[in-house]
Parts: C-alpha cells; structure tokens; sequence
C-alpha cells in the first residue's frame, strides 16, 4: 500500500522532485543515474508527480548533478585513506545505496520532519548514519569531529543551499570550514540571474519555494572563505550534451559563463590551518 505523507515545511517538500526525476531517469536504456532504490521509494508514495513531468531542463539536470557529486564521491573514497561522507540535507537521496563503500561511514543529515520520513522508507543500516539536525547548528560537525578524530571528511550539499540567504549560506560554509581542514565541499548553486530576478528552476514554477541566494562565480567563496580553494566550477550542460537538446546542449552549453548565470556545480578544498 502506498503512503501518503503531509509536509509541513514546503521546502521539505521539495525532496520528492530528485527522488521522481531518478526514479523516472533509472528507468531508462542507458540511464546517466541507475538508481533502482530511487524507483522503489517514489513508487512507495502517494503523490502526483505530474505535476514534475513538464520540467525537461530540472529532469536531466537531477541526475546529471547526483551523478556529478557520486563522481566527487568516489574519487575522495579512492584518494583518501579515512573518509567519511556527509550528506547534507539529504532529503530521499540514495547515495549510500549507490555506492555505499565498506571503508566508509555515510551520515545523512537532514531536518527531523526528513528524517522522520527517511526513517520508515530507508531505515539506518551499518555504515549509514542519520542526523536529525539543521544545516546552521554546529552541535552535529562538533559531534562528527569528535567521533572520527583522524578522518577526512567529505561534505555534498546537494539541491540545498539556495533555498538559504546568503549570509545563511557563508555562516554554514565558515562552520565546515573552520572544523574540518584537509577535506572537500561540494554543493550546487543558483546563479545570479535566478536570485536576483525570481527566475526559479522549471521544476519549481507552479512552488512556493523561493530561490533565496545565488552566485556566478566560484572565486567569491574564496574571498567568503579563504579556508576553501575551488577545485572546480563546473556546468552541467557540458556533460551528456544530446540529453539537454540541440540549444542548450550545443550551444548554450558551449558557453560557461553565460551558463553560470543560472547554476553551477562547485567543489573546494578546506585547506587546513
């Protein structure tokens, strides 16, 4: 039987659009994303995603970005002899069950209405840790800090931040910055010409959710943070360019700048003091 769940956070709400967009793209020949627990959670729920159906650029863009930060993922686990992946507002994310690592402890965090839902759909397992928390409290990094003294810590905060102001964001980016040098950050971002012009994400049209803060250039964390040098400003167009069409894989896609204006996948270093 399928469940119904009532949000109470209409950002909270916005989980189910990756879940949906890698269920429907796991379900593909040839999918960029095999997510088969994505599938078996949207299919668990009661909720009409139709309305999700229309949004061609945010469907491709979904997997494109958790295949992006699975990448990110795999490589830090390879490279790093003590690794620890947090998932930061994590939502329905299945990054664990995609490629859970048995050297490796994943922390999922999100709020405690999330992680409530999380609990009865995907229930902790060895190696898969849950935080009940917000992004802008400290208790939960000082915890991890003490629990894993020598590790290196990675942080993905994916589909998140721009639901945040921005000196939300620069006070989040400072706390993991300050505790956890010789790890890495990666995060998705809305660039300027959506929060400074209400443009939203077409997944996010018909939503109550609002784009809060933005950024183009991922120098300006550096100068936010000098503890975190960019490894990377990526756009997502320029990765399976026949999955975003003609315009927006061949052309647009072709032009970074233009194309960090409305979003952008961004890693950095925390260098350490």
């Amino acid at each position: 039987m399928k469940q119904k769940h009532e949000f109470k956070s209409i950002v909270a709400e916005t989980l189910l659009i990756p879940l949906y967009m890698r269920a429907k793209e796991s379900r593909r020949v040839n999918p960029i994303l095999d997510d088969k627990a994505a599938e078996r959670l949207a299919d668990s729920l009661e909720y009409d995603y139709s309305q999700f159906d229309g949004a061609k650029l945010s469907e491709v863009g979904c997997v494109v970005r958790g295949w992006y930060f699975d990448r990110a993922v795999k490589r830090f686990i390879d490279t790093h002899p003590r690794p620890v992946v947090v998932n930061v507002g994590c939502g329905l994310d299945t990054r664990f069950q995609r490629i859970g690592n048995p050297k490796t402890v994943f922390y999922d965090l999100d709020l405690p209405e999330v992680m409530a839902l999380r609990r009865e759909l995907i229930p902790e397992q060895t190696g898969n840790v849950y935080i009940a928390a917000s992004l802008l409290e400290t208790d939960w990094m000082d915890e991890l800090r003490r629990k894993h003294p020598d590790a290196e810590f990675i942080f993905i905060v994916e589909g998140v931040l721009m639901y945040f102001y921005e000196k939300q964001v620069k006070s989040f980016l400072h706390h993991v910055a300050s505790r956890f040098g010789g790890g890495e950050l990666w995060f998705d971002v809305c660039g300027t010409m959506m929060s400074r012009h209400g443009v939203k994400p077409d997944s996010l049209r018909h939503h109550e959710a609002q784009i809060r803060s933005g950024l183009s250039d991922g120098h300006l964390v550096e100068q936010w943070e000098p503890a975190l040098q960019l490894i990377e400003q990526a756009n997502y167009m320029k990765f399976f360019r026949s999955r975003w069409g003609f315009f927006f894989g061949q052309v647009l896609g072709r032009i970074p700048w233009l194309c960090y204006k409305f979003s952008s996948l961004l890693g950095y270093k925390i260098l350490s003091k």
